[in-house]
C-alpha cells in the first residue's frame, strides 16, 4: 500500500518535514517559525494538533517561550487529511500523539503536492521510540533533530525524564512533570527502576 501510495500522484511536488528531540528542545518554537514564513509568503496554511493537548490553550499552538499560532483540534489524524487538502502548507504538532494513521496521513497529503511539517517527540519518558515518529522521521524528506539543555549539567539534553511516579504513557505536563536530560543524567536519574525490575 505504501508504494502504490507514494507513486500514484505523479511528480507533484510534496514532501515531509520532521522535527523532533525532547520536551523543552524548541520543537514547536521551530514548527511555528516555519509556519508562519509560508504565511508570509502567502501560502495557504492548515495548522493541526490533537485535540487532547490543551496545556496553554484549545485553538492554538504554544511554544514553552509563549509564541503562538492558531490551529485546529482534531481527535483523529483522518480529520487532518479532509481539512487539510486545500493547502499548500500542513503544519502538525505533538504527532507522538496519534495513532499509526498519522504516518499514511502524512504521506497522503505531499503525495498530494503538499508541504507537510510535523513535529513530536522521539522519545516516550522511559526512552523508547514514541509511537508514530520513527516511521514519519523514515518515510520524511527532511528531518531536523533539535536538543534541550540538560537540566543538571548543561551538556545537550534529549531525554525528557518524567517526575512524577505515574507510569501513563501519556501524561501531559511541563516543568512540574518532565525535565530534560542528557544520556548520562538520565541513566543516573532511571537507575532506581532498573534495579526495582
Amino acid at each position: 500500500m505504501f508504494l502504490e501510495n507514494t507513486f500514484k500522484y505523479g511528480n507533484q511536488s510534496g514532501w515531509i518535514e520532521v522535527i523532533t528531540g525532547s520536551m523543552f528542545s524548541g520543537k514547536t518554537e521551530e514548527l511555528i517559525r516555519r509556519l508562519r514564513r509560508a504565511q508570509i509568503a502567502r501560502q495557504k496554511v492548515a495548522i493541526f494538533k490533537p485535540q487532547l493537548d490543551t496545556r496553554y490553550s484549545k485553538n492554538e499552538i504554544v511554544s514553552h517561550d509563549a509564541n503562538y499560532i492558531e490551529s485546529v483540534p482534531v481527535a483523529s489524524a483522518q480529520e487532518i487529511l479532509v481539512k487539510g487538502k486545500d493547502s499548500d502548507v500542513v503544519g502538525i504538532d505533538e504527532a507522538q500523539f496519534f495513532d499509526m494513521e498519522i504516518i499514511e496521513v502524512c504521506n497522503e497529503l505531499a503525495n498530494l503536492g503538499k508541504r507537510v511539517i510535523v513535529a513530536g517527540l522521539d522519545m516516550d519518558y522511559k526512552g523508547k521510540p514514541f509511537g508514530p515518529m520513527p516511521y514519519l522521521m523514515a518515510i520524511a524528506e527532511y528531518v531536523t533533530k533539535v536538543h534541550a539543555i540538560c537540566i543538571r549539567c548543561g551538556n545537550l539534553a534529549h531525554y525528557s525524564h518524567r517526575k512524577s511516579q505515574s507510569e501513563s504513557l501519556i501524561e501531559l505536563g511541563e516543568k512540574d512533570k518532565y525535565e530534560p536530560l542528557c544520556r548520562s543524567c538520565y541513566l543516573e536519574a532511571t537507575k532506581h527502576l532498573e534495579e526495582d525490575e
